[in-house]
């Protein structure tokens, strides 16, 4: 606010002569912290050919009206504000640009909206004078409001799912708030197990539209459409084509809710501004029956397209997104497993994508497996004398034992060796080498070829005696009483990590892993669970082994970094900086992955981890004082880089 004795009438008289002097007597004259204006011709209004940026010491918010009442000077047409720096995150804050938007727009854009945080300073300038309650509140008294608003509804968690769809259409930054400051309570709402519902229900309950579909009539037609996403700075795609969600399989374009609850934790744990993130459903149809009879199904009427015609349209799409945003990372998700290993060998090499289910899977499982090891205080290079039997040969169960693959050979192992560590069932039991001709080439290089084929799960163990126990099956009780006993018989700690989502889904639950084991199993879920308490007294607290400790980590330090790829070498890189968050005391609750309460710390590590790594091997074109922060270090690059949910500065240039 500027006080009108700061600007005499004489000082008006000259300054409308002299506007430098003018804005350097203001400089003089202003307390405060500083605001970078842009000023206009102070007479005629157009655009002064001498301009020029004045570092005022202003108020932090310095009002258009206030300023021009003041000095009578024209308009202020930009603003640029930095934050006062008594808060200990406080740092700079690119403002909102609202121009040409009344207080109306403001309020109904979910990037701009504060609800009734905006402040009186906000209200006069922003014309949003009349359209608010009274009442000021921050962020926190916001947060604290909804939070209190959605624990009214603890046994219904659709319903709390929908009230936080409802708050993120109208404000994001709130959302994202709520997401951040109670990651625990509301990661199993907006993703796993939750999400699965909520996909199911998702034509009946849709709301408003949110990212971009693409059916086959859009052929010839994407690069064109691709330029209706209004943000160019969008940093991250996920997409899905809906042919295999979760464990729920073929959801047609009812799928969309999962690529729009990945980038919801892209957002809150990751650090991705939601601005720069964008969902996509490739709508080529469905075979779920159901869907096609549902008169509410939103989606592509049609059978699914296939063939040729598939892969057509998949490729105009991918070159649709990186013509419109060449440095994206475009993550697959939930793809069938007969689409998801083609899609990610044809483009991985040349674009920056990566499958989460692929990929992601089996790195966050690495980060376990390496902290199941810690655990019992063994060294990583342990991995390479683990027996392995994965149960659930789909393009999760693969990709997770190539990661151990991979692990395994870093230890010293060769790969034919490292190959014999594995058994892979499928639901006609173990694999072998006798199936050749109905084998995918990567499990034809799993298949074994000393043991039977189709021998079952209890059998598998008596003979192999694993160390390791994965369930990715999707299917209830494949992991039987009988193998875990077999398995606590012959190995000390068995591992068991029951994979599969959602929670009626899980292989086997923790609290059957431990009663079975008599205690000694170290187990991680898919899911989240409640911590068990065992026959002695003591309770164990099982990890939730979930993609969200991996993923958006990677997504962050790629986008950062601007690498060229995703190398399997830097997923390796990435679980092991997550394996090393875990601290002594989540240990010594059996725990092999750290609390979701710090969640955002397991994303820096991985962000950086992606990031050195990619430096290493000379495929980042970004590096950390590119954008004029010198001698900076990666891990201060991605601290400043990281988003946190706050309200921005907002001005506006419309004049009513």
């Amino acid at each position: 606010e500027v006080s009108p004795r700061l600007a005499p009438a004489s000082r008006v008289d000259s300054a409308r002569q002299k506007p430098r002097e003018a804005w350097e007597y203001l400089a003089r004259c202003l307390p405060g912290s500083h605001s970078l204006l842009r000023l206009r011709n102070l007479s005629t209004g157009r655009q002064d050919p001498r301009r020029f940026a004045v570092l005022l010491p202003a108020a932090p918010m310095l009002c258009r009206g206030s300023l021009r009442r003041a000095t009578r000077f024209g308009r202020l047409t930009f603003h640029r504000a930095y934050g006062d720096g008594t808060d200990a995150r406080a740092r700079f804050l690119k403002p909102l640009d609202a121009r040409h938007s009344d207080g109306w727009d403001i309020l109904n854009n979910p990037l701009w909206n504060k609800g009734t945080a905006f402040t009186w300073a906000e209200r006069e300038r922003l014309g949003l004078r009349g359209l608010l309650p009274a009442q000021v509140r921050t962020i926190e008294e916001q947060v604290s409001n909804f939070v209190t608003q959605l624990s009214a509804m603890d046994d219904q968690p659709l319903m709390q799912n929908l009230m936080l769809q409802d708050l993120q259409a109208r404000n994001e930054t709130l959302y994202h708030r709520v997401l951040v400051d109670h990651v625990e309570k509301m990661a199993p709402l907006v993703y796993t197990p939750t999400v699965g519902a909520a996909c199911q229900h998702f034509s009946s309950r849709y709301q408003r539209s949110r990212g971009m579909f693409f059916t086959p009539e859009d052929a010839g037609e994407m690069g064109v459409m691709m330029r209706n996403w209004p943000r160019s700075e969008t940093q991250v795609v996920v997409v899905t084509d809906g042919s295999r969600i979760l464990g729920l399989g073929d959801l047609g374009a009812n799928g969309m809710g999962i690529p729009i609850g990945k980038l919801a934790l892209y957002c809150a744990v990751g650090g991705i501004a939601p601005h720069r993130v964008l969902p996509v459903m490739l709508d080529f149809g469905t075979n779920n029956e159901s869907l096609l009879r549902d008169p509410l199904y939103r989606g592509y009427r049609q059978p699914r397209v296939t063939g040729d015609r598939y892969y057509a349209l998949v490729d105009e799409f991918v070159r649709a997104v990186f013509s419109r945003f060449p440095n994206v990372l475009l993550q697959w998700e939930d793809f069938s497993s007969d689409k998801a290993s083609n899609l990610l060998a044809k483009y991985r090499e040349n674009y920056l994508c990566f499958n989460d289910d692929i990929q992601g899977t089996g790195a966050t499982v690495l980060a376990g497996v390496l902290g199941a090891l810690r655990l019992q205080r063994r060294p990583p290079e342990d991995i390479r004398s683990l027996r392995v039997a994965v149960v659930g040969a789909g393009s999760a169960g693969i990709g997770v034992a190539q990661a151990l693959h991979m692990a395994m050979q870093q230890a010293g192992l060769s790969a034919k060796a490292a190959y014999s560590n594995f058994y892979i069932l499928d639901q006609d039991g173990l694999q072998s080498k006798a199936r050749f001709s109905s084998l995918t080439e990567e499990q034809m290089a799993f298949a074994r070829a000393d043991l039977p084929d189709g021998m079952a799960l209890e059998e598998v163990v008596e003979q192999a005696k694993p160390h390791l126990v994965l369930g990715l099956s999707g299917k209830r009780g494949t992991i039987s009483e009988a193998a875990i006993r077999k398995m606590a018989a012959a190995v000390e700690r068995p591992i068991v990590m029951p994979l599969s989502n959602p929670t009626s889904s899980c292989e086997i639950t923790p609290e059957e892993a431990y009663e079975w084991s008599d205690g000694r199993a170290i187990v991680a879920t898919g899911s989240p669970f409640e911590p068990v308490a065992l026959a002695d007294g003591s309770i164990k607290t099982p990890s939730q082994c979930n993609n969200m400790y991996i993923f958006p980590g990677i997504g962050l330090g790629a986008s950062i970094c601007q690498s060229e790829t995703i190398p399997d070498s830097m997923l390796y890189e990435s679980a092991v900086a997550l394996s090393r968050v875990t601290d002594e005391e989540e240990m010594a609750r059996g725990s092999v992955f750290p609390s979701i309460s710090k969640i955002r710390q397991c994303s820096h590590a991985v962000a950086v981890a992606c990031i050195r790594h990619a430096h290493d091997l000379g495929i980042a074109k970004a590096s950390p004082g590119c954008d004029h922060n010198r001698g900076e270090t990666y891990e201060q690059w991605v601290t400043r880089k990281m988003y946190y949910p706050e309200y921005a500065p907002i001005y506006t240039s419309h004049t009513r």
